[in-house]
């Protein structure tokens, strides 16, 4: 989604933008450098609910502030998600799942793709709000968790909507719910979860930000040109993959953004006293 969007800001803006990828840390190592970059609009972040809104609950050393640090400047989207069960479990619906994970509390697995990501956040926020618990199998990236699931290894997964879209298109895993608020264009016939019977809704935010100290008219300027670049063709394509719409905002509306989803998520990271280190 990075580079579609850059594709779209060089054509906007007149200018080159290219991505740099700096992977590390649940995105930590690439956010701490934007945020120490010159607050002079040319270099933004592609941030995402794991670095302002995981990593402030779960990073007792964060070397960065999510909100001191840096200025908002657009949402991109809300990507959202699925819960997905494998071959093993036999239940036709989510309160068929919820009710075998109550019978044996700890004893259905969930896997993930690592300690602290947002797949297991995601799975113990729904469990919070549904009453039940499993036993978390973290893995070392969302293919092989997926992979894992497919073989009936592991019980169940919350993974990306796009993702668990083409799993389930072979019969290996199925979906029981759409995290969303609403039913997905992509997968019209799965329920959400408050069609369902369980008041919540959980997605993965992507949101262009800037260092503190950007000066206002550079923001204004490259929150209208992510509006336009979210009509173009080719980046509504990428969306399109991931089951999710654009959804620009304002500069206040991403900060009201952040602060909710670090009050939602940091909730559940320091009940489950969840640390990455």
């Amino acid at each position: 989604m990075g580079r579609a969007l850059a594709q779209q800001l060089t054509v906007i803006l007149g200018n080159a933008v290219v991505v740099e990828n700096r992977p590390g840390a649940n995105g930590s190592i690439g956010t701490s450098i934007a945020a120490r970059a010159l607050p002079d609009g040319t270099t933004l972040l592609l941030g995402v609910t794991d670095t302002h809104a995981v990593n402030p609950a779960a990073m007792r050393n964060l070397p960065y502030d999510p909100l001191r640090d840096f200025v908002s400047v657009s949402n991109i989207t809300n990507v959202p998600l699925v819960l997905a069960v494998g071959p093993t479990r036999k239940e036709a619906d989510l309160q068929g799942f919820i009710a075998a994970a109550k019978a044996q509390p700890g004893v259905l697995t969930n896997a993930s793709w690592g300690v602290g990501s947002t797949s297991q956040i995601a799975m113990l926020r729904l469990a919070d709000a549904a009453g039940f618990e499993l036993l978390h199998v973290p893995f070392t990236g969302a293919a092989p968790a997926a992979q894992a699931l497919a073989a009936g290894q592991v019980d169940s997964m919350v993974l990306p909507a796009g993702a668990g879209e083409a799993l389930s298109r072979d019969g290996g895993i199925r979906l029981l719910a759409a995290l969303s608020p609403a039913r997905l264009f992509l997968l019209p016939g799965l329920p959400t979860l408050q069609e369902q019977g369980v008041v919540l809704s959980v997605s993965i935010y992507q949101a262009v930000f800037a260092p503190t100290r950007t000066p206002g008219p550079i923001v204004e300027r490259l929150n209208g040109a992510i509006r336009q670049a979210l009509r173009a063709g080719p980046l509504l394509e990428v969306l399109r993959s991931q089951a999710a719409i654009p959804e620009p905002t304002s500069p206040q509306g991403l900060t009201e953004l952040v602060r909710r989803e670090q009050d939602a998520w940091g909730r559940i990271i320091r009940a489950s006293n969840i640390r990455l280190e």
